[in-house]
Order: C-alpha cells, then sequence, then structure tokens
C-alpha cells in the first residue's frame, strides 16, 4: 500500500507542477530549451536529420514493438504449464489497461500543438529530408507512444524477470527520444503527460489485486496448446 500511495502521489505532484504553478512553472522554459536544442541539430547535419526521420517513421514503431515482443517470446519459451497461460493472460490485461489508460489521458483537458507547429522559423524534418516521416501533432499531449511504453515497462516489472523489466524501462526513454528529436512531441508531453498518467493509473492495477485477480479469470480460459 505504501509503494501504491508513494506512486500516486509522485504522479500527482508531478502533474499539478505542471498544471497548477503559473506558467506551468519551469515547465514551459524546459520544453522550449530543450526544442531550440535538439531542432537545431537538424540544420547541422543532413545524416543526423535522416535518423531522426527514419526513427519517427511509422514503421520504425514496428521495431519497439519487436522488442517488446522478443521479451514477451523469451520469457514465454522460458516457462513451463500453467506460466505460459499467464504470462498470455498477462499480455491480454496489459492491452486492456493500456487501452483504458489511453482513453483516459484523451480526456484530460489538455490540448495543445507539438512544438514544430507552435515556435515560429522551426526547422522541420520533413522539408530537411526525403525520408517519409512525422514531425508534428495538432494534439501532442500527453505523449501516447511513451505512455505505452510505460505501461509495458511496468507490467515487466512486476510480471517479468528482473532482466526484461530493466530493459523494458531503458526501452522508454530510447524509443521516445525521436518524437522528442523531431519535435513531433513536447518534453512534458512525455516526462509530464505519460508519465505522471503512468504514476497514477498503473498502480491501481498493477499494485492491487485487481491485476492478478483478471489474469487469474483469464488464464484458465485459454486454449491447453499454450501449457504445452
Amino acid at each position: 500500500m505504501s509503494k501504491l500511495f508513494f506512486s500516486c502521489l509522485m504522479g500527482g505532484l508531478l502533474a499539478l507542477s505542471w498544471a497548477a504553478l503559473p506558467g506551468h512553472g519551469p515547465w514551459d522554459h524546459w520544453d522550449l530549451a530543450t526544442f531550440l536544442q535538439v531542432n537545431g541539430w537538424l540544420g547541422e547535419s543532413s545524416r543526423w536529420a535522416d535518423l531522426v526521420a527514419i526513427t519517427n517513421n511509422r514503421l520504425f514503431d514496428l521495431v519497439a514493438l519487436a522488442c517488446m515482443g522478443g521479451i514477451l517470446a523469451v520469457c514465454f519459451f522460458q516457462a513451463d504449464g500453467q506460466d505460459r497461460r499467464r504470462l498470455v493472460a498477462m499480455g491480454i490485461v496489459m492491452m486492456l489497461g493500456a487501452l483504458v489508460i489511453n482513453q483516459f489521458g484523451h480526456l484530460l483537458p489538455v490540448s495543445r500543438p507539438s512544438p514544430t507547429l507552435t515556435v515560429d522559423g522551426a526547422l522541420r524534418v520533413t522539408e530537411i529530408s526525403s525520408i517519409p516521416t512525422k514531425d508534428s501533432s495538432s494534439d501532442s499531449f500527453p505523449g501516447d507512444h511513451a505512455l505505452f511504453l510505460m505501461i509495458f515497462a511496468g507490467f515487466a516489472l512486476r510480471y517479468l524477470p528482473r532482466w526484461a523489466g530493466v530493459v523494458a524501462v531503458l526501452m522508454v526513454p530510447l524509443f521516445s527520444a525521436p518524437r522528442i528529436f523531431a519535435g513531433a512531441h513536447w518534453l512534458t508531453d512525455v516526462y509530464v503527460g505519460a508519465l505522471s498518467l503512468a504514476l497514477i493509473c498503473l498502480p491501481l492495477l498493477l499494485l492491487t489485486p485487481l491485476s492478478d485477480r483478471l489474469i487469474d479469470r483469464i488464464a484458465p480460459r485459454l486454449p491447453d496448446i499454450l501449457a504445452r
């Protein structure tokens, strides 16, 4: 219960530090400073601009999905019997939880465009690189991409071996950074919006009996072949 309270408290304080302070406190300054820094890099190297374009292409999202799938596959084949059923059931609960948390995020009374649509004179990677990519969003808060990565990391820390949890946590900054580099998201879209949602919502699922009970209900209904 102390972990649940601490996590929700940290998420709430993080959200309030952005939403309740005048002018979003120091966050707006950090947002703009981060964007101006990474946006300037786009004009310094065409190779860097191409790399940013590649890592923001929709197909590159499959790399993140492949990493998640690889972690789950390794854990699945290392398990046996009923543990395999529970692992698949965990995946189902994780996907359902992600859908609910993401929808809750879209209900937040916050809507703002990405920095490339806000800052005058911003460099656009779509104009610098010939590689099809994404560098803007009409509503970038919170960062959906980062939120899904954080949800996976939360489930990995709760249910998977320690190595899997560590890798999943490292994936969060690794795969969310390209959105910030391209200017499709502000820094706070990820580290305030997505992170505060994850800190508040995930513990209510993972640090209470809710996720275990859902897994216990789903696992026995899965095909027998999963337990072989």
